[in-house]
C-alpha cells in the first residue's frame, strides 16, 4: 500500500529558483523532474584531478539560462562516476558530487551529476531523489519561493 504524502512538506512548482551556496551559484533556474532519478547540472570544461589523494572535479557553469556571459569556475570532490541515460536515451558516463542545495529556505545535500546541457531550456533539473521526503510537487506551480532579488 503506497504511503501518503506528509501534508506538512513545502510545495514546490514544476520550475524553481534555487541557490548551489557551496559552488557560489546564488540563483539559479532549475526544472524540478519528477521523472528523472538524478539531479544534473549543466558544466563544461569538466578537468578532474588528484588533490591530496582525494579525487576532484573543478568545471564552469553558466548559471544564467539561455546566456553564456556570467561563467562561475567551482571545484568540488567527486562523489562517485555513474552511467546515466540522457534524455536522448543514450548512455553518458557522469561525474556525481555532492553539495548542498537552497530551495524554499531548506538546505539539504543533494547528488548533483554534471553534464552539458547547452541545448535543454535549463541549466538544472532537480531530480526525484533530490526532493523525496522533503518536498511535495505542484506541476501547476511556477516559482512558489518567489524570484531572487538580483
Amino acid at each position: 500500500m503506497p504511503k501518503k504524502p506528509n501534508p506538512n512538506l513545502p510545495i514546490i512548482g514544476w520550475r524553481e529558483w534555487l541557490a548551489l551556496p557551496d559552488l557560489n551559484i546564488s540563483w539559479i533556474k532549475a526544472k524540478v523532474d519528477t521523472g528523472a532519478r538524478s539531479s544534473a547540472l549543466h558544466a563544461f570544461n569538466i578537468e578532474r584531478f588528484q588533490e591530496n589523494g582525494i579525487e576532484r572535479v573543478r568545471f564552469e557553469i553558466h548559471p544564467v539560462q539561455r546566456s553564456k556571459e556570467r561563467s562561475v569556475i567551482a571545484e568540488a570532490s567527486v562523489h562517485d562516476v555513474r552511467s546515466v541515460r540522457s534524455s536522448s536515451g543514450q548512455k553518458q558516463e557522469r561525474v556525481v558530487i555532492l553539495t548542498p542545495v537552497r530551495v524554499l529556505g531548506h538546505t539539504w545535500d543533494i547528488e548533483l551529476t554534471l553534464a552539458r546541457r547547452d541545448k535543454m531550456g535549463f541549466r538544472m533539473l532537480l531530480g526525484r531523489q533530490a526532493i523525496r521526503r522533503r518536498m511535495l510537487v505542484d506541476p501547476g506551480a511556477s516559482y512558489a519561493g518567489g524570484k531572487p532579488k538580483v
